[in-house]
């Protein structure tokens, strides 16, 4: 899905990391809510309370899932998903736009 349409987007910025990961806040009118966002090159893990699917759009990265010996190397579109109450870790490259769906 390359848009969405008749959502609600909080105009207030998500800002991670010194501002080197920002995202926007969209509701879906079923209660499903996702973010659309930007990484900067760095370093960063991440803590899950729900179990999210990480959609990335463009750019490069390695990350580290829980449970998951070798990192998944990612150079473009990739989807991976993280479970609830857990980390993951990223070595972003190249910037990297991405969006998170989060699962109840």
């Amino acid at each position: 899905m390359s848009e969405f349409n008749n959502v609600t987007i909080v105009k207030k910025a998500n800002v991670y990391f010194d501002g080197k990961v920002t995202s926007r806040t969209i509701k879906f009118a079923d209660g499903t809510t996702k973010t659309l966002g930007f990484m900067q090159v760095g370093d960063y893990t991440f803590k899950t309370d729900a179990a999210e699917i990480m959609e990335f759009l463009s750019g490069t990265l390695t990350v580290t899932l829980p449970n998951q010996k070798e990192p998944l190397r990612i150079e473009g579109e990739a989807t991976f998903e993280v479970p609830a109450n857990s980390s993951f870790s990223l070595h972003v490259s190249v910037p990297a736009d991405y969006c998170c769906s989060y699962v109840k």
